[in-house]
């Protein structure tokens, strides 16, 4: 990945983050990642988590971001989520599984997508 792509990746995480952060949530992990992949964002309030997709694009040249996030993506995420929850210690709680797609500095937030 060129550093172009990391810094336009970090971008969007960030405003992703302070969007949530503005709703009231709590950034609980920020790119975690074991060797079976890597969660973008996990965030809490209260006993909800929220597990969230971000995707981020300077074009949609090849399709709208939130097209990226397939049925194995999904399928991915769901069990790096179990995986998480089990290093975290977290306790019985809500899960939510977001995606946030960020187009040209634009943010569409997709709650309980998948």
């Amino acid at each position: 990945m060129t550093a172009g792509r990391q810094a336009l990746g970090a971008h969007g995480e960030a405003l992703v983050a302070r969007w949530y952060e503005e709703q009231g949530y709590t950034v609980l992990a920020r790119n975690w990642g074991v060797a079976e992949g890597e969660l973008d964002l996990v965030l809490g309030r209260d006993r909800l988590v929220v597990v969230c997709e971000v995707k981020t694009r300077s074009t949609d040249r090849f399709g709208s971001p939130l097209e990226a996030v397939t049925a194995l993506k999904q399928r991915r995420i769901r069990r790096l989520t179990a995986l998480w929850l089990s290093a975290s210690g977290h306790g019985p709680c809500q899960i939510r599984f977001d995606v946030a797609a960020v187009l040209r500095g634009q943010l569409d937030v997709v709650e309980d997508a998948f």
